[in-house]
């Protein structure tokens, strides 16, 4: 194993805290400063020189048949990987391994976990550094630059072996994620997404038009309100600190209100865009972002290449996340629009990409864990579960006989009302749908879920209990499988080696409960630690099959429950088959969970 670590020029206007890291390592100010480098357990080592010596004494390494760690290893891949050319055999990274682990409680600076460990101090040479490029800097200065990256590279061996217990299999799925960003293949058509920026600033001016958006309209709350009700968007309140009454959370602070800005519907994007002074939308914002990213140039000798940016653990439930300004999790892809910019991301020449989704994985989950035997049975047997949920719900005792209309509520219910969700909430759901029902409707449609799912229901109280055996450290059987249990003073163990916990929980006097999260202390009760545990357990499955469909394929994104993958022309079929036999194979810890799949082929990623 190499450990390593780059030192970087960097200055007030020039660093990651204001650009990307792909930004950051191919804008032409880039430099290295010197490199530490750690063979297994052997002393660091500094080189410092220019860029061609800094090539040449890497070079001397074997890194095609080494592992190599690095603290944000992703920042130091993209170095070694797109400025040297070197390509280890795999990526090991202390802060993803840290984030899995600890989550917000600790922090992800090296600093703060050395220190967490106890394992020594990290210096403040960096500091010192900012504005010097290597030539400026002094002997002395240089030297005990050097001295402080050779620290840092021991801080991390020393904590990457505090850390030893890290499962494996997570071990690979970072170095997948990893290699995502710094060996990319996904390439970016300029042409289109040119083309599609002129056609998306053109239609923003017809919408704020259309929308009747003044800037009389942008400062009355409540003719802003009256445009987003008109849109089939609910307004989002909150109580004002001045008043203490409920009132339009209109602002930059609002989360819910900003959210607004990734609305499928271009209207609102432009309408919460004007009102918080933004001047893009979303679409526009990333497309220009896309176009910037291609306009760079070569990574690793392919041109135009878009290196995917996924943060590793993102969420509490072990998902990833978008990262480094580029969020490909929720690109739009419904509607004649929707789908414009991911037509844009394309396989090279000679290749497709293949999109596989797991077919209601949440849902299937959930039946399982819950022990929810009857759709179970509908999952295993390939019956439509959304007609049978319909057909529950509007008396309708023929299930070929359900309507589309009917079938929509059904799927709706299904997947939205597994966790707990009340009448109020489903129907604000359906609104931001297009479909409103009435309050006793909506009521109704949740009464006959529960009635029709009495163990999924009962495994919300249970997990309640368990919230109370959390706080008192006592252990306690979780699902009706037997695959996950509660330790004390640790969480509920996941079938990866990990843990699902819930820091600083705290019950209140009314009964609720909270945890500590990095926004502050946030509500959980029965019905959500189940969506945590189903979003959990099928993150687990997600990434055991990533890791089955890696042994052939190149892997080059994962949105939530479905992973895109980039083959060869010639062998399209074959692995079409191979990827989904994967997504249709459960672990060996699942057996009896019914999974499936569809894929879609083509040589953009919106086609697929």
């Amino acid at each position: 194993m190499i450990t390593i670590d780059f030192e970087t020029y960097y200055s007030r206007e020039y660093s990651l805290t204001r650009l990307t890291t792909e930004e950051y390592v191919r804008d032409p100010q880039f430099q290295v400063i010197g490199v530490a480098v750690k063979v297994n357990s052997d002393p660091a080592e500094w080189f410092s020189g220019d860029m061609q010596e800094t090539a040449e004494w890497l070079a001397q390494f074997d890194w095609g048949n080494h592992f190599v760690l690095a603290h944000n290893a992703i920042f130091d891949a993209a170095i070694l990987t797109w400025v040297f050319g070197q390509k280890p055999k795999a990526w090991l990274d202390t802060l993803s391994m840290a984030r899995a682990m600890f989550g917000t409680t600790v922090g992800g600076s090296l600093a703060k976990l050395v220190e967490h460990f106890g394992l020594g101090a990290k210096g403040l040479e960096v500091h010192d550094a900012r504005g010097l490029r290597r030539e400026d800097f002094p002997t002395d200065q240089l030297t005990q630059y050097g001295e402080y990256c050779k620290n840092d590279v021991e801080l991390t061996f020393k904590l990457y072996n505090e850390m030893s217990g890290f499962p494996t299999i997570e071990k690979r799925l970072i170095d997948i994620t990893i290699r995502m960003f710094s060996e990319p293949l996904v390439e970016l058509d300029v042409d289109k997404l040119e083309s599609h920026l002129v056609e998306v600033q053109e239609r923003k001016e017809k919408l704020f038009v259309e929308a009747g958006i003044t800037k009389e309209v942008l400062n009355s709350s409540t003719k802003f309100a009256e445009l987003l009700i008109a849109n089939n968007v609910r307004p989002p309140m909150k109580i004002s600190p001045a008043t203490g009454k409920d009132t339009y959370a209109f602002a930059k602070s609002d989360a819910e209100f900003m959210a607004l800005l990734e609305h499928p519907n271009e209207i609102v994007q432009a309408l919460v865009a004007a009102r918080v002074g933004a001047k893009s939308t979303l679409e526009e914002t990333r497309t220009e972002r896309f176009i910037s990213i291609a306009r760079r140039g070569h990574i690793g000798g392919a041109l135009r290449r878009l290196p995917i940016p996924l943060k590793y653990y993102a969420a509490h439930t072990g998902r990833w996340g978008g990262s480094d300004k580029v969020n490909l999790q929720n690109l739009p892809s419904r509607g004649a629009e929707g789908g414009k910019l991911k037509r844009c991301l394309v396989a090279p020449r000679g290749h497709v990409i293949i999109d596989c989704d797991s077919s209601q994985i949440e849902a299937r989950v959930l039946a399982w864990l819950a022990g929810q035997e009857n759709v179970l049975n509908l999952f295993a047997t390939k019956q439509d579960v959304y007609r049978h949920m319909a057909a529950s719900i509007f008396s309708v005792y023929d299930v070929d006989k359900v309507t589309p209309e009917q079938r929509f509520i059904g799927k709706t219910t299904v997947l939205g009302a597994g966790y707990g969700m009340g009448g109020v909430k489903f129907q604000a759901q359906l609104s931001t749908m297009g479909k409103n029902l009435d309050i006793d409707m909506c009521k109704f449609i949740i009464k006959q879920y529960r009635a029709a799912n009495p163990r999924i229901a009962s495994w919300w109280n249970h997990l309640t209990l368990v919230l109370d055996f959390m706080l008192h450290n006592k252990p306690a059987d979780i699902d009706a499988v037997g695959l996950m249990t509660l330790e004390p003073f640790t969480g509920i163990s996941l079938p990866n080696g990990l843990m699902q916990s819930y820091p600083e929980l705290t019950r209140h006097s009314n009964g609720d409960y909270t945890y500590q999260t990095r926004m502050g202390p946030n509500k959980i009760y029965g019905g959500k630690v189940a969506e945590n545990l189903c979003q959990a357990v099928a993150r687990c499955i997600i990434g055991e099959q990533m890791i089955q469909i890696e042994k052939r394929y190149r892997v080059v994104l994962t949105v939530h429950d479905a992973i895109a993958c980039i083959v060869p022309e010639e062998q399209a079929h074959e692995a079409r088959a191979y990827i989904e036999k994967c997504m249709r194979t459960p672990p060996a810890w699942a057996q009896g969970l019914p999974l499936d799949c569809e894929s879609g082929m083509a040589r953009n990623y919106g086609d697929c």
